[in-house]
């Protein structure tokens, strides 16, 4: 290996080490309160070229969704970091440490009060990588809370997948028609899906996206809730990923 080489290698070595980035590694992102959000990266490339997926969990549960998934979506090309959300608890034995933080802080717990999480993750992400897409896919409450962020914070996103989106917060102070009214102002690329019996969930929110890229998958099975509709152990996964992929191929690579 001749001078210039090992130098390269050395520098590059040094950057992975010292970049708050590993290929897989947990991280910390501060709220907008001061909450610790933690999360998980899953990095296959540092470069300009690699879209950025931030993936958000489903009530009750955690960053934990998508030990199975985001690997997947690494082979398919993207980098993806698995958040953990203020308003969860605990799946695939993973712990929701971010909710766990908030408890004992006698912080809000409810769906609408993890929005901030997910946009401070969303800065940073695009504070660390400015020149990359950034992709946000939501699931359940987080589907709906995506859905938000691109009409309000165009910014922000590139791209937004939400696995059953639906108006979820009325109990919470929101209006009817809460997500609809932000989705109606989204200019980047959509795609929407949920098990097949959640369609009127967001048929109302989906034909108000007026992004000239946008897609609905309904699965002939029944199908599943959430991101979890992508787990292996389901029949119908299959047709989900090759949804998502055609999606994912078509506006990001």
């Amino acid at each position: 290996m001749n001078k210039f080489n090992l130098l390269t290698c050395l520098s590059l070595w040094l950057f992975l080490s010292c970049e708050l980035f590993a290929a897989t590694d947990t991280i910390s992102i501060t709220s907008k309160d001061g909450l610790v959000i933690v999360a998980d990266t899953y990095i296959i490339n540092l470069d300009a070229n690699t879209p950025m997926i931030v993936l958000y969990h489903q009530a009750g549960w955690s960053r934990g969704e998508y030990i199975d998934i985001a690997p997947k979506l690494n082979e398919l090309g993207f980098n993806c970091i698995a958040v953990d959300l203020r308003s969860g608890n605990k799946i695939n034995s993973v712990v929701n440490q971010t909710a766990k933080s908030a408890r004992s802080d006698k912080l809000q717990t409810r769906y609408i009060d993890a929005l901030p999480d997910m946009i401070s993750a969303l800065e940073f992400i695009n504070s660390k990588f400015p020149d990359n897409q950034v992709i946000a896919w939501g699931s359940s409450y987080s589907a709906a809370l995506v859905l938000h962020i691109a009409g309000e914070h165009h910014a922000l996103v590139d791209g937004v997948l939400a696995f059953a989106p639906g108006e979820y917060f009325t109990k919470q102070g929101k209006s009817k028609t809460w997500v609809k009214e932000s989705a109606s102002k989204i200019i980047a690329p959509v795609f929407i899906t949920s098990a097949k019996n959640e369609t009127a969930n967001w048929s109302a929110i989906f034909d108000a996206i007026p992004s000239k890229v946008k897609t609905a998958f309904i699965p002939d099975s029944q199908g599943n809730h959430g991101s979890r509709a992508l787990w292996d152990q389901f029949d119908d996964s299959k047709a989900y990923w090759n949804a998502v992929n055609q999606f994912l191929r078509e506006n990001f690579r």
